[in-house]
This record gives structure tokens, sequence and C-alpha cells, in this order.
């Protein structure tokens, strides 16, 4: 259960910030006509979030309270309905922080 619940986190947590890297580089690279992160950077960015992603989820101990759920189905989903609302909300608020740091970030620093 503890494993089960540590990869969707992962999943969760990675699906959230690749998709917001992709959309602003996106975004960037149609409007400025560059893209702001060359792929170097993007690679160190997906290193760097996977490995430190991993490692949290790792060394997270099991909970107590996870004994008192029921055992998942062979065929249950990874990523629930909820899990999607989230990752979803998680990414909007990160594109508009990017986007506005990406579009008026010489007036905000």
């Amino acid at each position: 259960r503890n494993m089960f619940n540590n990869i969707r986190k992962f999943l969760q947590f990675q699906l959230s910030v690749n998709c917001v890297a992709i959309l602003v580089t996106l975004v960037g690279a149609i409007a400025i006509g560059d893209s702001p992160m060359s792929a170097v950077q993007l690679l160190l960015v997906n290193l760097i979030m996977d490995t430190l992603a991993a490692l949290a989820l790792a060394t997270e101990k099991p909970d107590d309270s996870l004994l008192e759920l029921k055992p998942h189905g062979r065929h249950e989903r990874l990523l629930s309905n909820k899990m999607w609302k989230h990752m979803l909300g998680q990414a909007v608020y990160q594109v508009a922080v990017l986007m506005s740091l990406l579009f008026a970030g010489h007036l905000i620093i």
C-alpha cells in the first residue's frame, strides 16, 4: 500500500512538472520566437526533478493508517479523477507564475 501511494505521488508530481515545462517552452517559443529554455536546460531540470522526487518518495516512511485501508485491486487506476484535478490545478498555477515571469519578468525583477 505504501509503494502504491508513493508511485501515485511520483506520477502526479512528474506529470505536473513535465506538462508545465512543455507548455511553457511551447508558448514561449511561439510568442517570443525563441525557446525560453534550451534542450540542455530542460534535461537538467528534468534530471533534478526526477532525482529529488525519487529520493523524497523512497525515503518516506509507511504510515500506520495505511494498514486500515482496504487493499488495492489489480485493475485499479494509478491516477484517480481527484488526482487529475489536483494536477490540473497545480499546472495552471505553475504556468501562470512562469508566464508572468517570462513576459513581465523585467518589470517584476
